[in-house]
């Protein structure tokens, strides 16, 4: 985050803050006196010459935020250099004016912070807030400092204590606003049970450490070390604080008075020297100019201020002028990936969910499949045994014709010189037979042709009679949506009149397909009609012509003497015509 976004988001404070109305304007004259303050606290030239004409007082009306932006942007932020200014003064300018009409402690002294220690959890929320406006920190960065500060305390942070407070609203979990954040502090729910003091100087501490960039500055009195001084080469104690860019020291905790400071770069180190001169856990920075020799109070004092030095080192090398800046990039890339993980996850499960329904869609539906395969196997089954039946029934009548026959056959041949010359007679008879045979043939044809008839015209009825059903099934389904539709539509019946009219026009050309359905399927049935008339015509003739063989065969017969012989002799064309005759039916 650089300068221009950490002053712009107090900035922001303070305009909202003139904002009484909640418009989003401030009045010029509010805006005139804010940017007076701003040149001061900024250390900027003032320009009254801009200043007057951007907010003169000829135009109408207030300045909205946008309108304020261009002046600030070129008069006043443009100007800004690093390190010209106190940062802690322009942000105590801002908290000023947005602390008197947002910030409400309590009125009886119960305030778990002070004043001050507010102001420093402000400057802390704007370091640790998105960059959006309205400035939010979300539940990770919470979390984050109200660690960092009970850490400071030794006391370990209830988490699951914020994460219910977090989850009772549903607006706190997209995020905290400041005055939320000191809500949350002062009444008390986090820090129950600690003094005011010790949450001052956890406070300050974390304040120290993330907006002042203090890598390391420990608690009374492990902050003192033991200097060794250049030119008298005596030994002194002095409260160091380490920044990433220098090592200063001073007299006393209270840093009123600065005694020095070591600039740090890529090109110094840091090593751990052997005790000398009374002294121990000695250590020494050594710089392009000098080396600083100094003595902690024990080892593990030493090895903090070696480490915490070496990192100062490494920030100057890799060119990072705050630590924590970087640790927020750092959380914020994490917080994007872990949202990208989340959403690629609920991605890959709602794309699961759906593969699992449509693997459950086709079960069901190879499960119909295999139940159709079933009962088709089960009809073709009984199909055959049926086939099978009748083909044993028709091979045993076949089998007992064919012993008559081997029976007539036996007493034609002892009777065969009897009847060579009625022989004769029978073969003309026998053409006879034939050519009537071939005329049955024709009309069992054409019986066939009928039968074949009826199974198209059936097959067309059962294909018709399915298109009504499925006709009458869409009919249903648009009753039922317009039924829908008239229940959903009795509070915004103006708005879906049109919508209820096109249903309507649908509906009716579904019933006038209906109609046509049933008028194919009236011409289907008067077609089923007419072959069955067919068939029964066919069945006629075939009867016909078996009345007009019967008459045929019967005057064939001998006299009274040989009734018998003549019975026995025509016994064995009788099978033969009873079996042409049951062929042909």
């Amino acid at each position: 985050m650089d300068l221009r976004a950490e002053l712009l988001k107090s900035i922001w404070y303070a305009f909202t803050a003139l904002d009484v109305e909640k418009s989003g304007k401030v009045s010029k004259s509010q805006l005139k006196v804010l940017s007076h303050n701003l040149y001061t606290v900024l250390c900027i030239p003032h320009d009254p010459v801009a200043l007057e004409e951007h907010f003169r007082d000829d135009d109408d009306g207030p300045v909205s935020s946008q309108g304020y932006m261009p002046y600030l942007n070129k008069y006043i932020l443009d100007k800004v250099e690093e390190g010209a200014f106190v940062k802690e003064n322009f942000d105590e300018l801002c908290w000023t004016l947005t602390a008197k009409k947002n910030y409400k402690p309590d009125r009886n002294g119960n305030s778990v912070v002070s004043h001050q220690d507010a102001f420093k959890l402000w400057c802390l929320f704007n370091f640790l807030s998105e960059d959006k406006y309205p400035l939010v920190m979300v539940p990770d960065e919470v979390e984050y400092l109200l660690k960092k500060i009970c850490t400071a305390m030794n006391v370990e942070l209830n988490s699951c204590e914020l994460d219910d407070y977090l989850s009772q609203e549903p607006q706190r979990q997209g995020g905290l606003t400041v005055w939320q954040f000191l809500d949350m502090v002062n009444s008390g729910r986090f820090l129950r049970g600690i003094e005011q003091e010790a949450i001052s100087m956890a406070v300050e501490e974390v304040y120290q450490e993330i907006i002042e960039d203090v890598l390391k500055q420990a608690r009374s009195p492990h902050g003192y070390l033991w200097k060794k001084g250049q030119l008298r080469r005596n030994w002194s104690e002095r409260w160091f604080t380490l920044k990433p860019s220098v090592l200063s020291y001073y007299m006393s905790e209270e840093r009123k008075e600065k005694k020095g400071s070591i600039t740090l770069d890529k090109h110094c180190c840091v090593e751990v020297l052997p005790d000398r001169d009374g002294k121990r856990c000695m250590f020494c920075v050594k710089t392009s100019s000098r080396t600083y020799e100094m003595s902690a109070s024990d080892t593990r004092q030493r090895q903090e201020w070696t480490l915490a030095i070496q990192m100062a080192i490494r920030l100057q090398a890799e060119g990072k002028k705050s630590l924590h800046k970087d640790l927020k990039q750092k959380r914020r890339e994490q917080r994007e990936q872990r949202e990208q993980r989340k959403a690629a996850k609920e991605e890959e499960t709602q794309r699961l969910k759906q593969l699992q329904e449509e693997k459950e869609r086709k079960l069901q539906e190879l499960e119909l499949l295999k139940e159709a395969q079933r009962q088709a196997e089960i009809l073709l089954q009984e199909e055959e045994q049926r086939r099978r039946q009748q083909h044993e029934e028709m091979q045993r009548t076949l089998e007992i014709q064919l012993r008559e026959a081997e029976q007539a056959r036996a007493s034609m041949q002892a009777e065969m010189v009897l009847k060579e010359a009625e022989a004769e007679r029978q073969r003309k008879r026998i053409l006879e037979l034939e050519d009537m045979q071939e005329r049955l043939q024709e009309a069992l044809q054409q019986e066939v042709k009928a039968r074949q008839d009826e199974e198209s015209v059936r097959y067309a009825q059962a294909r018709l009679l399915a298109e009504e059903e499925e006709k009458l099934k869409q009919l249903m389904k648009l009753k039922e949506e317009q039924e829908e539709y008239i229940i959903k539509t009795q509070r915004e019946k103006q708005v879906l009149k049109q919508e209820m009219e096109n249903k309507n026009k649908c509906l009716e050309e579904a019933q006038k397909q209906l109609e046509e359905v049933r008028v194919n399927r009236q011409r289907v049935d008067q077609d089923v009609m007419a072959a069955q008339r067919k068939l029964r015509q066919a069945s006629t003739n075939v009867k016909h012509w078996n009345v007009q063989m019967n008459r045929l065969m019967h005057p064939i017969g001998p006299g009274d003497k040989r009734t018998n012989m003549s019975g026995g002799a025509f016994a064995g064309y009788q099978p033969l015509v009873s079996q042409r005759d049951s062929s042909l039916k």
